[in-house]
């Protein structure tokens, strides 16, 4: 494998729909692999200590974000593939999910990299900073509807 093949994360979509005899294909779309910087809790706690700011990407997914009341001081919300917010280039970026492995958070961290970004992966996530009992804010987790008088008889 040549190096320029080792540069890129090849994402194949070749799928086939026969359609009246139309057979039609995707095209192949080459997306450059990008080493994910990762930042540890404890490292974190110290820049926060040292008095500089990164701005925190929350990038759990659906279910974990919606259904917890807690978040990093000041997260911004995103998800991979949706359009990015107006972040300051000049700043570092910390993205961080729900998952120890780091899998949402750092796709996220990848795409913001490949745009300018200076972005890092918290290891262990939300739940490594949870447990340490570091900083975070309050948020709006869903509220459930009342069910109607009667709903929930058999």
């Amino acid at each position: 494998m040549s190096d320029a093949n080792r540069a890129y994360h090849r994402a194949r979509v070749s799928h086939r729909a026969a359609f009246a005899g139309l057979t039609v294909r995707t095209a192949t779309v080459k997306i450059p692999a990008v080493p994910v910087p990762r930042i540890t809790k404890d490292d974190l706690k110290q820049q926060l200590d040292s008095g500089s700011s990164p701005i925190f990407i929350d990038a759990r997914l659906k279910y974990p974000y919606e259904h917890s009341t807690v978040r990093l001081p000041g997260a911004i919300r995103y998800v991979a593939g949706s359009q990015t917010p107006a972040l300051p280039r000049d700043r570092d970026i910390v993205v961080y999910d729900s998952d120890p492995n780091e899998l949402a958070s750092s796709r996220v961290a990848a795409e913001l990299i490949r745009q300018g970004y200076r972005a890092v992966a918290l290891k262990g996530g939300i739940a490594e900073w949870l447990a340490a009992n570091l900083p975070t804010e309050t948020k709006e987790a869903p509220r459930q509807t009342v069910p109607e008088p009667g709903a929930l008889k058999g």
